[in-house]
Parts: C-alpha cells; structure tokens; sequence
C-alpha cells in the first residue's frame, strides 16, 4: 500500500516529463531547440521531436511566405521630380538558424523592422540611381527596377537569414505640396496644345478659303469667257443671217428694218414725235416706197 502511494506520484512526474519532452512541428513552421539560450537542434521536417524536459525549450518560426508593407518614402529621380512610393515585399525565413542569431529573441517583429530599412535604404538607391527618371519609373521599365531593388536588398536580407522572394512598387504619386504646381503645369501644356491645334486649324481654314475663292474666280472666268464665246459666235451667226437675207432682197429687207424701227419708236398710246415730213424715216409711211414699190 505504501508502495504503490509512492508510485503514483512518480508515475505523474514521469509522464508530466515525458510529455514535456515531446513536440510537434506544423509542416508550415521550423522550429529550434534551444538550451539555455543556445541552438543545439534544429527541426525542419513537420513530425513529432523530443527535447530535454525543463533544461530545452522550442522557439517556432513560421516557413511560409510572408509579405511586409513598407512606408511611403520620398524618393528624387535623376529628373529632380519628387515621388512618394510605397513597396512591398514577400519574403520567407530561409536560414533558421541564421534568422535566430541575427534577431535574437526580438523574433520576426525584430527581422520586419531591419528588412523594412533595407527596402527603404535600397528603393531610395536604385530609384535615384543616374539614368532612372520619373518616367521611367512611371513606364513598363519599372519591372526592371523593381528586380533590382529586389536583387540588392536580397543581398542585405541573407545577412538575416531571410530570402526575399519579390518586391513591387504597389502606389507612385507626387508630394502633397507638388499636386497644385503640377495640375498648373499640365493644365498650361493643355492650353498651349489647344492652342496650337486651333492656329493650325485656322490655317487650314485659311487655306480651304483661298482655294475656296480661288476656284470661284476660275469658275466664273471661265464661264464668262464661255459666255462671250457663245455671244460672239451668236452675233456672228446672227450677222451672217443678217447678211444672207440682204443679199437676198435687199429692197424687202431695207422695208422690214424699217418696220422694226417703228415698232421700237412708236412704243405707246402717247408716243409722238418731232421729224421733217421730208425725212427719210417716213419713206414707207408716205407710199412713195410701200410694197407696191418694193414689188416693182
């Protein structure tokens, strides 16, 4: 009975050591053992592990990817035309043992804060490198620089332990104080566009209108020189006709001028006129040349 008083205690402590002895590791984490602050396992693979009960203990650390939003920084580009960007940035503990002796117990709080100065430190470098401009950084070639600044910041990061898996320009925007004097600026460039599209448009009406009248007088020129053509040729056939009929009869055709000529002066109920009787208007009036006359 005594016996047995005493097992049972020992049993408890037996298994309480026991079960305090043994750990998992998640297959998302690795995981160290540490002894009295110093590394002397490391365990990569998920499964079940065992340390030394109250002398070792297990700091965990998580093996996925991981992303870190950094600051909005100020970067000047060798165009002198301030930006603010903001980056972030995937990265995963590749070296655990490396990440412990590098942070200590500050953990990954501690490693975030150092990596975000890198990224900082290296955006700033590469952004405003010669040769890399606002619009460049604006373009399609920010990918490039976006692989720089993730190559040079890697380099920095191995020191932690960490490998940096991608860094992105995710906003690039003007400094608060910059907007007005911009929005001024790109409004002029507008004005002095539109601007310049009306002047070449009205030179280009001006022209349409010249060719415009141009082609006006030409027409009418022309048409008018057609014109006087077809009135010559018509005089001319008219005289010939003229000519054709007083060569035919000549005493006829002297009677029907006549006839034609008072018809034009004797126009009117009120028409009169003054004339000698002797005059030769009235040859055909008096009989002394009727169409008996004319006949013989």
């Amino acid at each position: 009975m005594k016996k047995a008083t005493y097992l049972l205690p020992i049993g408890v402590v037996a298994l309480i050591l026991l079960l305090s002895s043994i750990f998992i590791v998640d297959e998302r984490e690795k995981a160290l053992v540490l002894q009295f602050g110093q590394i002397k396992r490391v365990k990569e693979e998920p499964g079940l592990a065992f340390k030394i009960p109250l002398i070792q203990e297990v700091v965990r650390y998580d093996d996925r990817i991981l992303a870190l939003d950094t600051s909005p920084i100020e970067v000047t580009p060798s165009d002198d035309r301030r930006l603010v960007v903001d980056a972030f940035a995937r990265y995963r503990i590749g070296n655990v043992v490396q990440f412990r002796e590098a942070v200590g117990v500050g953990g990954l709080q501690a490693a975030e804060d150092r990596l975000a100065d890198i990224l900082t430190t290296q955006t700033r470098q590469v952004l405003g490198s010669e040769g890399v401009t606002s619009n460049t950084i604006l373009s399609a070639e920010r990918a490039e620089l976006m692989t720089r600044i993730r190559a040079q910041a890697e380099t920095r990061a191995d020191a932690l332990g960490l490998d940096v898996v991608d860094v992105r320009l995710k906003q690039t925007n003007l400094p608060q104080q910059n907007l007005a004097a911009t929005f001024a600026r790109m409004e002029a460039e507008r004005e002095r566009e539109a601007a310049d599209e009306i002047a070449r448009g009205e030179e280009a009406a001006q022209r349409v209108r010249a060719q415009a009248d141009r082609t006006v007088v030409e027409l009418v020129s022309e048409a008018s020189r057609e014109a006087e053509i077809t009135r010559g040729e018509a005089d001319a056939q008219r005289n010939s006709i003229y000519a054709e009929a007083y060569t035919a009869d000549e005493g006829f055709f002297a009677f029907y001028r006549s006839l034609a000529a008072y018809e034009r002066a004797l126009q009117g109920s009120n028409s009169s006129m003054v004339i000698t009787p002797d005059s030769e208007f009235f040859n055909y009036l008096d009989g002394s040349m009727g169409p008996a006359a004319i006949q013989e």
